[in-house]
């Protein structure tokens, strides 16, 4: 199976390739798949009631890039997430320096990471961080 485009068929099974967490159990490899939802949720929160917890963001995205690596952790992140929610997760890459120049096959089509606008107001908070 060629995980050249990720789709809902695949994506399980290239995460499971992409984990670095030898003798894990089903479970935990669950538990860590599920930070890509609750991702998802902070990100929805973020535009609908303009909140955003970004420490908790980055705790969730540091710990995927441990355990898959920048490359699939990227990949990973931009298929679930809508692309609306692009612009915050780029910042958020950004900051933590791990936003590739392309994200490749994403549902057919490779994302250009100069394509995506910086969201300012994320910026702005991260900014307060360092």
């Amino acid at each position: 199976m060629s995980f050249e485009n990720l789709t809902e068929d695949n994506m399980m099974l290239y995460a499971a390739k992409a984990y670095d967490k030898p003798n894990c159990i089903m479970s935990e490899f669950d538990e860590d798949m599920k930070k890509l939802n609750y991702l998802k949720r902070l990100f929805h929160r973020y535009h609908k009631k303009e909140e955003i917890r970004e420490r908790l963001i980055l705790n969730h995205i540091v710990t995927l890039n441990n355990l898959f690596g920048p490359e699939a952790t990227s990949r990973l992140l931009f298929f679930s997430m809508s692309e609306k929610d692009y612009s915050a997760l780029k910042t958020f890459l950004l900051f933590l320096n791990i936003m590739p120049n392309r994200v490749k096959g994403i549902r057919g089509k490779d994302i250009v990471s100069s394509n995506i606008l910086i969201d300012m107001r994320i910026a702005e908070e991260l900014r307060k961080l360092k």
